[in-house]
């Protein structure tokens, strides 16, 4: 890390990265110029003294990650990769030899098609590790990214071969050491010793209702303190070789992560808004942004001043650091493939978010069996299998890995460990495959998009009514489009006497709704292969397997159609024996058993009908017209759906005058059988329906 002080260009880049930010904001008329002005010093240092990336591949597997948890402050990211010349690796089809971020972009802040947005987006400029804003996600992510170095190294490295051995970095503010997820997420980094992970506190002590003195009055460092962490100090943000020791420190602190913490003010520097909140989240006004830019030494007339020697002494240092330690990677990795060449086309399949080949021969098929298995169960069956096959399939659950089925029991599989790396000698336990990721929904989830960005292929798992606690970062991974693997057990009422508070109701309405999201409940064990089938080849959206904790019937696919139907979302599993049929029962989950029964007591009546699996409305909804007719065709206006959830969105299927057997209240806690009766999901009600619905359709005509 030899570098070239020059003390009168550290503070001109320090300054140009603060004007760009305050242009930006400006032009825009909305923003934060406050954080990136206070901040860029800090940011300065780290960028230009110590992180290793390459800003011609971003890409680069071993890069050093960087991540703006204060989203807010995005114009100093912007800045930054600006002037470090980050090129643009071909994202949403730019050269791959343009920047990523040009000037265009940012003097088009935070409007459209700018990739300069008003919070950090990841896949919309490179550079961007993660999609940060809401406050306290970036850290949580860091922590995943974090993981993974520590997996990576401790499965791929060899004795000569070094391969992983970057280091995380997240620059991090008041509010996202007050929100509860930053707070589990260092816990679990100070259990796991993650001494590649450094979070940079920028202390501002300003918040958007004002100093943070009336809410928030810890001692921060004490508490990292607790969690396991090195916590070190920075009096002054503008003492740049302060923090060049101190970051020094993080790197040779090799038995748990670090935390600075660097006081810093809001707009430092800006004579007259300093310490305010106007200058956190409102642009400095054209009279202050010119006595601003004055201070600073630029013309307080101009705008987006680049002077020459700062892209320049921004390339002598981070970029010529980043290109050197890239070349000697590649030519160590291009002797790895000759020596190790079947870890060497893992990694390359992980990169491209491939599988290896043949992984689908792993897929067991389930006997028809009346008494049939919880979907959860033929669901841990089939991730271990897969598991098997694939490699780097990793990942655990919120303290409920034996309820949610999803331990990895193979040999191979072993535990993650908190363990202590050393330059000699990988992290003991990193290569373990099973992830305890104690009672903390919130950040399990956000660690596993982490981990996701870093390209493993992680799973998540709790009770699907705790999805409540972990929303956020379950929304993150959806706009993000990362293949994250979510497993949400203990799916309906039907779990019985936990009763409501565990019973879920409105989760399913609400997974529908969100974008980029592919959610299957399937209905017996087959489904559960079918389900997962599709989900290992997503590769631009998360996935949430919604699995029962009792038993269901495992359907004979011999007298029933086959389970590949899944795939489209929706299918006929039952039809009628002329294919027309005069009533169409739908459903998901173990609601579909209900029907199938239904439908072989009304054929025994004569009745013609048709049972069809809606496992995915999103699947189904991507499918041609000609398709969706051919599975519920407009003709056939009698039809019931059943799902114990809420009725939310179901009219869009069973139409005005359909009937919908579904919920309307929260639960109740007693056995399930008892429950499921208490409201109306037997049978009997199906049936009925049935006739009602066959009644209204035959009196209208």
């Amino acid at each position: 890390m030899n570098q070239n002080h020059d003390e009168t260009l550290d503070q001109l880049c320090i300054n140009t990265l603060r004007t760009l930010a305050i242009d930006q904001v400006e032009k825009a008329k909305s923003g934060h110029p406050g954080a990136p002005m206070g901040a860029a010093p800090t940011a300065y240092c780290l960028w230009q003294r110590f992180l290793r990336y390459d800003p011609t591949d971003p890409q680069w597997p071993n890069r050093d990650r960087f991540v703006l948890s204060a989203g807010h402050a995005s114009a100093l990211l912007y800045g930054l990769l600006h002037l470090c010349g980050v090129k643009s690796n071909g994202i949403h089809g730019r050269d791959p030899n343009d920047l990523a971020v040009t000037m265009a972009d940012l003097q088009s802040f935070r409007q459209a098609d700018s990739r300069c947005t008003g919070h950090p987006e990841y896949g919309w400029a490179a550079g961007v590790e993660t999609t940060t804003g809401p406050l306290g996600q970036g850290v949580a992510n860091s922590v995943g990214m974090a993981i993974a170095e520590r997996w990576l190294a401790a499965t791929y490295n060899r004795p000569g071969f070094e391969l992983f051995d970057y280091k995380t970095y997240a620059l991090c503010g008041d509010g996202d050491m007050m929100e509860g997820i930053s707070n589990e997420a260092a816990s679990i980094a100070g259990h796991f010793k993650l001494a590649n992970l450094c979070w940079i506190y920028d202390a501002n002590q300003i918040s958007i209702e004002g100093s943070t003195n009336i809410t928030f009055t810890e001692d921060v460092g004490a508490r990292f303190e607790a969690y396991g962490w090195h916590v070190v100090h920075v009096d002054d943000a503008n003492d740049i070789n302060a923090l060049d020791g101190r970051l020094r420190a993080f790197v040779y602190t090799l038995d748990r992560p670090t935390l600075i913490i660097v006081r810093s003010h809001i707009g430092y520097g800006s004579p007259h808004k300093q310490d305010t909140k106007e200058a956190h989240g409102e642009p400095l006004g054209s009279d202050e942004a010119r006595l601003a830019k004055e201070f600073f030494g630029f013309d307080p007339d101009a705008s987006f001043v680049v002077p020459e020697a700062v892209p320049a002494h921004f390339s002598a240092n981070f970029g010529q650091r980043g290109t050197r330690a890239h070349a000697a990677w590649q030519d160590k990795f291009a002797a790895y493939k000759a020596q190790y060449p079947d870890l060497a086309a893992q990694l390359e399949q992980m990169q491209s978010l491939d599988l290896p080949a043949s992984w689908e021969d792993a897929l067991p098929t389930f006997p028809a069996d009346a008494k049939g298995m919880a979907t959860r169960d033929s669901s841990g069956k089939v991730l271990n299998a897969l598991a098997a096959k694939i490699p780097w399939l990793l990942g655990g659950a919120a303290d409920l890995a034996p309820s949610t089925k999803t331990k990895l029991n193979f040999d191979a599989a072993g535990q993650f460990e908190s363990s202590v790396a050393s330059p000699a000698e990988p992290a003991i336990g990193g290569a373990g495959r099973n992830f305890h990721f104690g009672v903390r929904e919130h950040a399990m989830c956000a660690i596993a998009s982490g981990m996701a960005v870093s390209k493993l292929r992680p799973f998540a798992a709790s009770f699907f009514v705790f999805t409540d606690y972990c929303k956020g970062a379950i929304r993150l991974s959806a706009m993000m489009g990362i293949p994250v693997v979510f497993v949400w057990t203990h799916d309906s009422i039907s779990m019985g006497e936990d009763g409501p508070t565990h019973q879920p109701i409105e989760q399913l309405a609400s997974f529908r709704a969100m974008p980029n999201m592919v959610l299957l409940r399937p209905a017996d064990a087959n489904e559960v292969v079918e389900a997962w089938r599709v989900v290992m080849q997503l590769k631009t959206c998360p996935a949430s397997l919604v699995l029962s904790r009792q038993a269901l019937p495992t359907f004979d696919r011999n007298k029933y159609a086959s389970a590949s139907g899944v795939a489209r979302g929706a299918y006929v599993l039952a039809n009628a024996t002329d294919g027309k049929p005069d009533v169409i029962l739908m459903a998901s989950g173990s609601e579909v058993a209900l029907c199938v029964a239904a439908y072989e007591q009304l054929k025994n009546e004569g009745i013609a009908a048709r049972v069809v699996s809606m496992p995915s409305w999103d699947l189904f909804e991507r499918q041609s017209e000609e398709y969706r007719q051919s599975v519920l065709p407009d003709a056939v206006t009698a039809r019931v759906s059943v799902e114990a959830a809420a009725a939310l969105g179901w009219d869009r299927y069973v139409g005005r005058r359909g009937t919908i057997i579904a919920m309307r209240t929260f639960g109740m806690s007693a056995p399930g059988k008892v429950v499921e009766t208490h409201f109306g999901f037997d049978v009997a009600h199906v049936v009925a329906a049935a006739r009602q619905q066959l009644a209204q359709a035959f009196a209208s005509i």
